[in-house]
């Protein structure tokens, strides 16, 4: 399945998301074409149990699907749609077909079948159809409740850094389209655990292909009569770079494969820490390879560059997550760290981030 994920999707994206494409999406123009694209090929019910009409994807399979959004710099909520439908199945409810997206960050309450409160920084907030989120978070029973942005009394309109909306909308006695209890088995902070599960493989796939893009020039560009990488400078920046990439890629991947069915904790942080630092290095060597080229709008290094600066913050940074590993670290205890660092069993994880918490 993963194969088949990998060349459909790198094919897709390649044909439609052009860095004129991407570039023409900036300020939160919607694109209809490529999203009209993903959807029919059905990867926004991948993750949905087959009972539902998915494909019933583990995470593992579905890595090559964000990497790829990262890679061509994708201006759509094709990880949202895939993270909201996966809760929604977990939670027995329907999948959503059209524009889906979630709220990480909700302060809501749910009372007979209606919603108030507020979800910020919700991707692509203002094109979105449905709305994933977690409801009463502090009480003995959280919701998954999915919203219409139809029914938000009001939207405060954001966009981060890379032009994508990040928008917050109210609520205010909404109807829910659908609520069911959160599974026992997952934290309240599923979303945002997902959502940094997702942005380390979006980073991990923007840094391949900013490396690509950075070696290719470096050997174009020429000075005092050859390529600039052939020069040792140069060269030593570029390892370093093909170095934070490569790590960025394996901690990712990692993630994905240890949350193929509940979400691995300890690993989701090790690897937001990892693509957070390495979208920095990278990022910072690809415009110093670049030189002034790289800070022009017309030239496309921007577009990947200034999603890395979004997105290691997003879903927290790399002081959160720091912050939560070693919580982590020291909730296991001496007796329980080499188990913590080898052993990443879901519900060990589960239950050291109650104790961290």
């Amino acid at each position: 399945m993963r194969e088949l994920f990998e060349s459909t999707i790198e094919r897709l994206l390649a044909d439609l998301a052009t860095p004129e494409y991407v570039l023409g999406c900036e300020g939160g123009e919607w694109p209809a074409e490529l999203w009209a694209a993903v959807e029919a090929s059905g990867f926004t019910l991948a993750a949905v149990p087959e009972s539902l009409g998915g494909a019933e994807a583990g995470w593992a399979d579905l890595y090559v699907l964000a990497r790829a959004a990262g890679r061509f710099a994708a201006p759509i909520p094709l990880g949202e749609a895939l993270l909201g439908n996966w809760l929604l199945g977990k939670a027995g409810l329907e999948p959503q077909t059209g524009i889906l997206s979630f709220a990480a960050e909700a302060d809501l309450s749910l009372r007979d079948g209606a919603v108030v409160g507020v979800l910020r920084d919700v991707p692509w907030g203002r094109h979105a159809q449905s709305l994933v989120a977690i409801a009463d978070r502090n009480s003995a029973t959280p919701s998954v409740v999915l919203l219409s942005t139809e029914s938000a009394a009001s939207q405060t309109l954001s966009l981060n850094v890379a032009g994508e909306p990040r928008d917050s909308l109210h609520f205010t006695g909404a109807r829910v389209l659908a609520c069911a209890p959160l599974p026992a088995s997952l934290s309240v902070e599923v979303l945002q655990l997902g959502g940094a599960l997702l942005r380390s493989a979006q980073i991990a796939g923007a840094l391949h292909a900013l490396l690509d893009m950075t070696s290719a020039y470096a050997s174009e560009r020429t000075q005092f009569g050859r390529p600039i990488g052939a020069f040792q400078a140069i060269q030593q920046q570029l390892a370093v770079f093909a170095e934070q990439a490569a790590a960025a890629g394996i901690a990712a991947e990692a993630a994905f494969a240890e949350s193929d069915t509940l979400f691995a904790t300890f690993t989701i942080a090790a690897a937001k820490v990892s693509t957070a630092e390495a979208a920095s290095v990278g990022a910072g060597i690809a415009h110093s390879v670049h030189g002034a080229i790289g800070f022009t709008q017309e030239y496309s290094l921007h577009l990947l560059s200034r999603r890395l600066w979004a997105w290691r913050s997003e879903f927290g940074s790399a002081s959160l997550w720091s912050q939560r590993i070693g919580q982590m670290v020291c909730g296991a205890g001496g007796e329980g760290y080499w188990a913590l660092l080898t052993d990443h069993a879901n519900q060990q994880l589960c239950t050291l981030e109650r104790k961290s918490a």
